[in-house]
């Protein structure tokens, strides 16, 4: 049957749309900005027919009728992969759990593990060839594909075409399709960058050098550092990454960006997913330039480790005296997610010439307006260690950067000691002592 004729057969109104819906369904939302609104908002409508219904999403950028129309969770419960601001506050109120996975892991976690009755992806419109593109959000969505028993589609104009691997779906294997509003993607604003941000660049810049390979992660620091090498005289730089972001534009437009030393998908730029602003959005559509793969090729260790020189750089919450890291949770209050953090370190440090960033500052600011120490002789009971003190290499903040590769205990203590805020060094060597953390020679 031709693809114009299949897709005319399956057009649906949103409201037909949900009907497929049936009480103890399990519903796939997928990832961040493709997730179709409409159909949440429909959903929530017809709630008082449907019960026992989960719903698995990943990073909302909108509020999730189903949660709003439903806190009582009688007819839905609602599961996270990553928490978005959102995400999180939901989940303090107890109607959000958290579900705990390395990213990289998911296309083999949905094949192997899970069950999913019904998929709603939001694309781009289908092609001549009768395929939708996933655009911003290739991740697990084509693993979520292939164990769904039913696939709903909303079309977007405002999805970007998107090349790459395993990032579409065709018409073919669609149970429905209904015309979205296409409003424009939602827009996630470069964090400003301030003069800490700045100074933890400072000190990591110089450790980057000519043909190394980016993965940055997102916020100011990872900003700053993209502002700062655009402005360096390093060169022939590649990026290999989880998340596109707009720093990676100022890279490309400034030159810095060939991928021609890059020892998998050369002379070009691999993500999984985008979030960013519309310039990001613009950049990446139908751009050869850029190769929208699954999350395990981007992801696992040894897929990060293939190419040479691989530079990882992310944020932490918190870092202890002995070198865990804590990058998703306070106590047990999740605020996002383990994410790509842990397996891009393991992949920078096994990859040839490669290097582990963590970066904070040294303190932030209670609730109360204090001023605390972002590093900690013990972490606080609950809270998640995302990368183990044995995976972690430089930790950066704005007084300086140390490696923690090869160190003691004791000597990991001192090193991360040095470079917290100085009016908390004595406290912090003192607790060190009382606890014995360091050993005798330092008491």
């Amino acid at each position: 049957m031709p693809v114009q004729q299949m897709l005319q057969e399956k057009m649906v109104s949103v409201s037909e749309a949900v009907a497929l819906v049936n009480s103890g369904d399990t519903i796939d939302y997928g990832f961040s900005v493709t997730q179709s609104d409409i159909f949440d908002t429909e959903l929530a409508k017809q709630k008082d027919r449907l019960k026992d219904v989960i719903v698995r999403g990943t990073l909302s950028v909108a509020a999730r009728q189903i949660i709003e129309q439903d806190p009582d969770q009688q007819h839905f419960e609602y599961q996270n992969w990553h928490f978005s601001g959102y995400d999180r506050k939901k989940s303090e109120q107890g109607v959000v759990s958290y579900i705990p996975f390395n990213f990289g892991e998911g296309p083999h976690i949905y094949r192997e593990y899970l069950k999913t009755d019904v998929l709603v992806l939001k694309t781009s419109p289908m092609d001549q060839h009768g395929y939708f593109n996933f655009g911003v959000s290739n991740t697990f969505a084509r693993a979520c594909c292939d164990i769904a028993k039913k696939i709903i589609i909303e079309t977007s104009s405002a999805i970007p075409v998107c090349y790459g691997n395993e990032n579409t779906v065709h018409i073919s294997e669609v149970a429905a399709v209904f015309q979205g509003d296409s409003a424009p993607l939602f827009e996630l604003p470069s964090a400003p960058i301030s003069d800490i941000d700045r100074q933890v660049a400072d000190y990591i810049v110089p450790l980057i050098k000519d043909r190394s390979c980016l993965q940055i992660g997102i916020g100011g620091m990872p900003n700053a550092v993209c502002s700062a090498l655009a402005h360096s005289t390093i060169k022939d730089l590649g990026i290999h990454t989880e998340m596109f972001v707009d720093g990676m534009v100022d890279l490309v437009e400034k030159g810095k960006v060939t991928g021609n030393y890059k020892q998998t998908y050369r002379g070009q730029i691999v993500y999984t997913f985008a979030l960013g602003s519309k310039r990001t959005y613009d950049f990446i559509h139908k751009n050869a330039l850029c190769v929208s793969i699954p999350v395990d090729e981007t992801n696992l260790t040894n897929k990060i480790a293939q190419n040479d020189n691989v530079i990882s750089i992310n944020n932490c919450l918190q870092v202890d005296l002995t070198g865990q890291v804590a990058s998703e949770s306070n106590g047990h209050r999740q605020i996002s997610g383990t994410g790509g953090q842990l397996q891009f370190v393991r992949g920078a440090v096994a990859s040839k010439g490669g290097k582990s960033f963590i970066c904070l500052s040294s303190r932030f600011m209670d609730k109360e307006g204090r001023p605390r120490s972002r590093i900690v002789p013990g972490l606080e009971e609950g809270t998640v260690v995302t990368t183990p003190r044995s995976d972690t290499m430089y930790v950066v903040t704005e007084f300086g950067i140390v490696n923690l590769k090869g160190k003691s205990i004791s000597e990991r203590a001192l090193a991360l000691i040095s470079i917290a805020h100085p009016d908390d060094r004595e406290s912090l060597l003192q607790q060190a002592r009382d606890s014995g953390i360091v050993s005798r020679r330092y008491c």
